[in-house]
């Protein structure tokens, strides 16, 4: 499939692990596979999850404040608890736990309310079920296969329990093509424990696409998805292609409890601006307690977030990765017509600001978010021997810089172009 216009150009999206592992604030079913907790623990939490507190009003009102423009929100993760009223077997909140009702139907409905695309989360494997642990991989990159809730004992593989676990994945994932309206993005997850063959993920992809013809895939389908997805470690340099970095506010995916390490502002406004001045989106997750509140941290955040991401908007939607590394002394983006430079600094400048290597002749300097113009030149360098000359603006006396990250806009009298000279000896 195409990729759609509206995912690159998106930039900034939320990510929600909501499940019954926030009710008592462990590791989402991580903690069950590696036996972190007992299984009588981790199931024992079905009964806690209430979600007395949803309001997925709220959370489209907050993503939006937050300059979001799409969400993506764990549908079922890895350890089978179906967040919406699923006819196979397995379980579900809303068979199994107090809250008793779909929580899928009201969240996409409000995600559209406020304009933002419709994610699903789905985790291909699934623990608690019982015919999934039933075939090893073929072409293993796993050294391990002692864990029996991801595979069986050796000898005693069962083919026929795998065709039935996979009949099961393939009717989970026809309800959420059919029973919630047009579903803008699926993000894959957990495709590591088999090999593409026994996923059959090309039949999986056709068919998602013979529902949902516009649906974007991500990655996690073992190479037959529409872009890259690195998590939690920011990428120095951008992916090949079309490409998304997920990454927590705190330290972890779902609601924990102990884990108060919630990143400043201030580092959510530069892995922002660093990662699409590289040319991806970031995926920002956050954890929701079972009741379905969003932590008033996590909420500080995001809309600190969307002060600085609604102050300069010009110099984030529609825009693509902006300079070489290099060339300024902070990140930057660039309009798609390249006639607009966007220079985002996160440290207070002193004296005047210098960019290399941009050979275009420049039209104006201003700051975004204020419409201030900078005094600017063009210092000589050595053209004569291949080295171009500078572009430098002043900083005035009365600059207030934004407190998170200054963006400044260049204007250019023509389509960037960029002269990185080394020099001659």
């Amino acid at each position: 499939m195409m990729m759609q216009s509206w995912f690159p150009d998106a930039k900034l999206g939320i990510f929600i692990h909501y499940g019954i592992y926030a009710v008592e604030g462990i590791p989402e079913s991580w903690s069950l596979f590696s036996g972190q907790v007992t299984p009588e623990v981790y199931w024992g939490q079905l009964s806690g999850f209430t979600a007395s507190k949803y309001n997925p009003e709220q959370w489209a009102d907050l993503f939006a404040k937050a300059g979001a423009k799409y969400a993506v929100l764990t549908t079922k993760h890895h350890d089978g608890v179906a967040l919406w009223d699923t006819k196979q077997d397995g379980r579900s909140v809303v068979k199994d736990t107090p809250a008793g009702r779909d929580l899928i139907t009201p969240y996409a409905e409000a995600l559209r309310r406020h304009d933002l695309k419709v994610g699903f989360y789905f985790s291909h494997l699934d623990w608690a079920h019982p015919d999934y642990a039933s075939v090893r991989q073929k072409g293993s990159h796993y050294s391990d296969f002692s864990n029996r809730f991801a595979f069986p004992e050796e000898g005693k593989e069962d083919p026929a329990k795998w065709e039935r676990f996979l009949k099961f994945h393939r009717a989970q994932m026809d309800e959420l093509c059919t029973e919630f309206g047009p579903v803008d993005l699926f993000w894959f997850d957990g495709d590591w424990e088999r090999d593409p063959e026994q996923w059959d993920f090309a039949e999986l992809r056709d068919r998602i696409h013979a529902k949902q013809p516009t649906a974007i895939l991500n990655s996690r389908l073992l190479g037959l998805g529409d872009y890259a997805t690195p998590e939690q470690g920011q990428p120095v340099t951008a992916p090949d292609g079309v490409w998304e970095f997920c990454m927590t506010v705190n330290d972890s995916w779902g609601y924990q409890k102990q884990d108060h390490n919630d990143k400043s502002v201030k580092r959510l406004v530069r892995i922002f601006a660093e990662t699409i001045g590289l040319g991806g989106n970031l995926l920002l997750d956050v954890g929701p307690t079972e009741d379905g509140q969003i932590t008033p941290v996590q909420t500080e955040r995001l809309l600190g977030l969307g002060r600085w991401v609604h102050k300069h908007d010009e110099a984030i939607y529609g825009t693509v990765a902006g300079l070489p590394g290099g060339l300024f002394y902070g990140t930057s983006t660039l309009s798609k017509d390249g006639n607009t430079l966007y220079l985002m600094q996160f440290d207070v400048p002193r004296e005047f600001v210098n960019v290399r290597g941009v050979a275009s002749n420049v039209k104006s300097v201003s700051v975004v978010g204020t419409g201030q113009k900078l005094e600017f030149k063009k210092v000589k360098m050595a053209d004569w021997m291949g080295v171009p000359s500078d572009l430098e603006f002043q900083i005035p006396d009365d600059f207030v810089p934004d407190e998170d990250c200054t963006v400044y806009k260049v204007e250019l009298e023509e389509p960037i172009k960029l002269n990185l000279g080394k020099g001659r000896s």
